[in-house]
């Protein structure tokens, strides 16, 4: 069996899939792509597709040694994408070849069931108690929402406040069964983080995520020792060599993007890194169907697997849902806040061809907002 063809198709609202045809006329699906960047990614499918067209699909490892190390220059956000959309769609196409789904491949399930949150926003504090109450309704048991909208670098108390507000209105609203993560965005400067951190702790937040940027990485120790409150963080970061520093300065979540990090095969790898060090992963996925079903079929066979983000309903989801490109939603069916195991072959994902290909007539051009200060400088989003 040799890869015969690769496609990549822009979907709304800023998702773009990968189609990987075999001459023996197994498909498999991937999901690579960064938001706000889509159309450089397409562009580093195309480069990579050159390495693959022609080859055995199965050798998966080798096909990801050579698409990440066989540049002179190597990684970043745009080629890992690309990299994990590619190498999710050769692990549907080896569990199609199988006939068993990709967590089998892995080493089997060690659990039924993947717990999953739902996204409410939180940009403004007047929107959380309705939107923390639908999805307490809906029937899960955990949500996220962002902690703050723009935060000036030294916070007034009028910000701190907001905050606080945020996290006892959704405390309130959940009760003590029920989680929430609050989501610092990258919008928190160190100083403020540690502001908040010892402030937030009453209302016991299952995690705060993205405390500080990714290059403020040195902070992170003192913010460990700041607070109970465990912290988060991964969605930036791209290689398990990346993981290393944070892991190692007490990070107790770990959040990988099986989009960005180099799919199905690193995350694995990230999986095992964080195991040694005691923490667990909540893998980051506010993106599409095929991203989540991959995302899934490592949750499954992971043990230190915390829970699963996914986007129905999120903010970002204005001309297409989760579900508008799959042929057969049952997969994606929560049970109480939670999405069931199947014996599926590949990922898992049913996906609608034919609405792919009708989006990807229509494309996006998503791009995330530029913030500003009051004074017109630039303000982190």
């Amino acid at each position: 069996m040799k890869i015969a063809r690769i496609e990549t198709f822009l979907a709304p609202p800023r998702w773009m899939f990968v189609r990987v045809e075999t001459d023996e006329g197994v498909v498999g699906w991937g999901e690579p792509v960064v938001e706000g960047r889509a159309e450089p990614v397409r562009a580093a499918v195309e480069v990579l597709a050159e390495h693959l067209v022609g080859h055995d699909p199965l050798r998966i490892e080798d096909h990801w040694q050579v698409m990440t190390k066989g540049g002179f220059y190597r990684g970043g956000p745009v080629l890992s994408s690309a990299v994990a959309g590619l190498d999710q769609a050769l692990w549907d196409i080896k569990g199609k070849t199988y006939g068993q789904p990709v967590h089998q491949l892995l080493g089997g399930p060690v659990r039924e069931r993947i717990r999953a949150y739902a996204w409410v926003g939180g940009d403004e504090p007047s929107e959380v108690r309705d939107a923390v109450s639908a999805q307490v309704e809906a029937g899960f048991t955990a949500v996220k929402m962002n902690a703050s909208g723009r935060m000036t670098p030294l916070a007034t108390r009028e910000e701190v406040r907001a905050c606080l507000l945020r996290a006892e209105t959704a405390r309130e609203v959940l009760g003590d069964e029920r989680d929430f993560a609050l989501d610092f965005h990258g919008r928190v400067s160190p100083a403020n983080a540690r502001r908040l951190l010892p402030l937030l702790a009453e209302y016991a937040p299952l995690f705060v995520e993205e405390p500080v940027l990714s290059e403020h990485m040195h902070a992170v120790p003192d913010l460990v020792n700041a607070s109970n409150i465990p912290l988060a963080l991964g969605e930036r970061l791209f290689t398990r060599r990346e993981f290393l520093a944070p892991l190692q300065a007490g990070v107790a979540v770990v959040q990988p993007d099986i989009s960005h990090a180099g799919g199905i095969s690193e995350l694995r790898r990230i999986a095992a890194l964080a195991e040694m060090y005691g923490a667990h992963i909540a893998p980051h996925c506010p993106l599409g169907p095929v991203a989540l079903a991959a995302s899934l079929q490592v949750a499954f066979t992971t043990p230190n697997f915390l829970i699963q983000e996914q986007s129905i309903g999120i903010h970002y989801n204005k001309d297409a849902e989760l579900l508008d490109y799959v042929a057969d939603r049952e997969p994606f069916r929560f049970d109480g806040g939670s999405l069931l195991r199947t014996e599926r072959p590949g990922l898992g994902v049913d996906v609608d061809e034919a609405a792919v290909r009708a989006a990807d007539a229509k494309g996006h051009a998503w791009r995330n907002p530029v913030w500003r200060y009051e004074d017109g400088s630039f303000a982190e989003w």
